[in-house]
């Protein structure tokens, strides 16, 4: 049986780090800072809660992230 693959790693940044940031601005950030997926969802959007790695979520109301979290 193959081994199981290692997954990539996670780029070093706190989520965090982009609260308060226009949603565009973020976005490009995020992708050079290494995240593989980047997504904007409106409040309350609903979604899967599958955790995937490199991937980072923003909640965007107003242009604006509103809060921002891995998988």
């Amino acid at each position: 049986m193959p081994p199981i693959p290692t997954p990539p790693a996670e780029p070093q940044d706190s989520p965090d780090a982009y609260v308060g940031l226009e949603s565009g601005a973020a976005e490009r950030q995020a992708r050079e800072r290494g995240w593989s997926t980047v997504r904007s969802l409106e409040p309350g959007t609903v979604i899967t809660m599958e955790y995937r790695v490199g991937r980072l979520n923003f909640e965007v109301k107003d242009g604006r992230v509103a809060r921002a979290w891995k998988g």
